[in-house]
């Protein structure tokens, strides 16, 4: 993806440093993992701990490294305080680039229908932070809580997924920041407080049912965003990102991990799923075609 000299975010904040604040509120998020990162067996628990618990194993596994003149993790100076996390590396500047393309394309559409788009803020730590849906693991790498309205990144994470799960690539990096601003779009539409309501009163594999379409949903939106961008893209950045989705399909964890699937304990999508809706999404730029609520199965 082409994205040096553009516009890069303001809706940053650096907790870089600083520590952890509290414990994790609800279940599923745990501190997994040494100083030195996850190795071949804690790559199994926290697939294992992302399915018995319904987390994103996106958010347990981080982001995504990059092949070929991809961002890096060579620090800068650490500087102290909010909005000045994008000048800590490549990486960081590459996120927060991705992040103002995904309010470009937000806010128009928008606009379109008379609407302001809230936007959402992107907050780095490393370690340890913290947020309004608790502490911040570094085990936890990329997410976004709801309650204050901010994704939550630690890029010391963004190589796992391509060195455990075979998908890597700049583009699945902003696959994965992509997916969780469509999950911001869910929450200031108020589409996640209803799901929510609704996973209340029904089974737990009813409830898992609903959340698979709230994560369908997002790879969508996602694959909206990258319509959008299409005139930054490379040879390659689509596939990157279908590669991704498809390492992240519940199918793919569940017999990697155990041996076997159990579909009624899926929270986020088989592998076809999830390809196919982030391709939706990419085909025809339409955010009314990411209802995966009223849709047939894909």
């Amino acid at each position: 993806m082409r994205w040096r000299g553009r516009r890069m975010s303001d809706n940053v904040e650096d907790q870089t440093g600083r520590g952890g604040m509290g414990f994790p509120m609800g279940g599923g998020r745990l501190p997994i993992g040494g100083k030195g990162g996850l190795g071949c067996g804690g790559l199994v628990i926290v697939i294992v701990l992302a399915l018995v618990f319904g987390v994103d194993p996106m958010q347990l596994l981080g982001g995504l490294s990059q092949q070929g003149g991809v961002p890096t993790q060579q620090q800068a100076p650490a500087t102290p305080g909010e909005g000045q996390g994008c000048e800590r590396s490549d990486l960081h500047r590459f996120s927060c680039t991705v992040l103002a393309d995904t309010e470009d394309t937000w806010n128009r559409i928008f606009q379109q229908s008379g609407q302001d788009y809230p936007e959402p803020t992107l907050v780095f730590y490393a370690g340890q932070g913290h947020s309004g849906c608790g502490a911040a693991q570094s085990a936890t790498g990329p997410f976004y809580c709801p309650a204050d309205q901010k994704i939550y990144i630690d890029t010391s994470f963004f190589d796992q997924l391509e060195k455990q799960l075979g998908a890597g690539g700049d583009f699945a990096q902003a696959y994965v920041i992509a997916h969780e601003v469509g999950h911001h779009v869910q929450t200031i539409t108020g589409l996640s407080n209803d799901l929510r309501q609704q996973q209340a009163r029904v089974s737990k594999a009813e409830g898992n049912a609903l959340q698979v379409k709230m994560e369908l949903q997002a790879d969508c939106y996602a694959g909206l965003w990258a319509r959008t961008v299409q005139q930054q893209l490379e040879p390659g950045d689509i596939e990157e990102a279908l590669t991704a989705a498809n390492a992240i399909g519940d199918d793919r964890l569940q017999r990697q991990s155990q041996g076997y699937v159990v579909p009624d304990s899926f929270t986020h999508g088989t592998s076809a799923q999830r390809m196919a809706w982030f391709k939706r999404g990419y085909d025809t730029g339409d955010p009314n075609q990411c209802d995966t609520f009223s849709a047939r199965k894909l």
